[in-house]
């Protein structure tokens, strides 16, 4: 990695950990331990997907890739980020109460009277979508949707504009890296974000990677064909609560659980297992 991981996650400080180029593999790698404390008390998955980082994690998951050329990968994938918001200063911001169709056309308008860009990022539920661009356009397109009835506008503090067409300059460099890298056929069905659609072949994998970079995040199709393909529950796996939240938006029957601290790990794993046992044989 060139320093040291662990010691920033334990300790900080918090303005290095907020780099994009630390932030990635410090989440994935997060995501990766809890997954193996899961597993250690038979918790495993049928099927998994990822929210744009996550979808490494969930490659390494279903057995795709080692996890030694996912954190590299992913490594690369954050410096390379970090480096577009530095040529070109972005924002992103989630839109609550429009339609996507509505934020689509708030970010044409946006996009056409300052010039910049800004684009749909993320489809994270039916009543929250996430915007991604060049400042001044995102700071326009979030004026526009709150006079056109968006109940909430809330800038985000991400290290660069993830998921739009400014990522373009990187993905020919990203995607030798791909090609650099052994990926195995799924041991689970593995859900692409970008399609919400299961990626099999190692050609469809690295496509959707690729394609990742500048695709919106598709998680409401995600999430529905997890829920379509007999999924039961949810299980974050990793730091913070934010996509377990938006499962229960998108699949209001099905639990969703977070993992987030030990309490909660040990909460999942009871909860599932008690289920488990009490499920007909």
């Amino acid at each position: 990695m060139g320093f040291k991981l662990s010691e920033l996650c334990w300790r900080g400080p918090a303005e290095q950990l907020q780099d994009t180029a630390v932030t990635q593999p410090a989440v994935f790698l997060t995501s990766l331990i809890v997954l193996d404390v899961l597993r250690a008390h038979d918790v495993d998955a049928d099927l998994v997907a990822g929210h744009s980082l996550g979808e490494y994690a969930a490659l390494v998951a279903a057995d795709v890739l080692d996890w030694t050329d996912a954190l590299r990968l992913v490594a690369l994938r954050g410096r390379l980020m970090g480096a577009v918001d530095r040529r070109t200063p972005g924002a992103m911001a989630a839109f609550a109460g429009l339609d996507p169709a509505r934020v689509e056309a708030v970010c044409a308008a946006a996009a056409a009277e300052s010039g910049q860009v800004v684009e749909i990022a993320h489809l994270n539920e039916p009543g929250q979508t996430v915007v991604s661009g060049q400042v001044t356009a995102v700071r326009k397109a979030s004026e526009a949707a709150l006079a056109a009835g968006a109940r909430r506008v809330v800038p985000l503090r991400v290290g660069a504009p993830f998921h739009c067409s400014l990522m373009r300059d990187i993905e020919d460099e990203f995607a030798e890296s791909l090609a650099s890298v052994a990926f195995r056929s799924p041991r689970i069905p593995v859900l692409s974000s970008v399609t919400a659609e299961p990626v099999g072949s190692a050609e469809e994998i690295v496509a959707a990677l690729r394609g990742q970079l500048t695709a919106p995040v598709r998680w409401t199709g995600t999430v529905t064909a997890m829920a379509e393909r007999g999924a039961n529950r949810f299980v974050e796996t990793g730091p913070g609560r934010v996509l377990a939240g938006l499962c229960r938006k998108i699949a209001p029957g099905l639990p969703a659980h977070t993992t987030g601290t030990v309490e909660e790990i040990a909460r999942t794993v009871d909860d599932i297992l008690a289920a488990t046992a009490a499920a007909p044989r």
